[in-house]
């Protein structure tokens, strides 16, 4: 089982995350903030990321960036209800970068597509 580790500040978001990945098959951490995020990988690594950008005090792209710094391997799919990042270049080191729905078909099949692409089944 494939453990995942899904960063967002909002609530509501992070429990439905929990229940549609949890439903795939998925083994899900939930942190609510970057520095949660860095805390919760000095104790455990994850298979894989889903982080948001906007939150506040330490966004997703600064968070990505301490992420890859201890962890170069690690991977990541950015989550953000803006599609403007996808232009900034840092967001370029992250492996898939989704646009936020309410349906999350398009989160889950990138999900099983970077974890197969990494040789981890999902």
């Amino acid at each position: 089982m494939a453990k995942l580790l899904v960063v967002d500040d909002d609530k509501n978001l992070r429990t439905l995350y929990e229940q549609e990945l949890g439903d795939e098959g998925f083994s899900v951490t939930l942190a609510s903030s970057g520095p949660e995020a860095l805390d919760f990988l000095k104790s455990d690594r994850p298979d894989l990321i889903i982080l948001d950008i906007s939150m506040p005090g330490m966004d997703g792209i600064e968070a990505l960036g301490k992420i890859l710094a201890k962890d170069k391997s690690m991977p990541v799919i950015l989550n953000t209800a803006y599609s403007t990042y996808k232009d900034n270049f840092m967001t370029w080191s992250a492996d898939a970068y989704v646009v936020k729905s309410g349906d999350l078909t398009e989160l889950k099949a990138k999900v099983k597509e970077v974890l197969k692409s990494r040789g981890i089944e999902p």
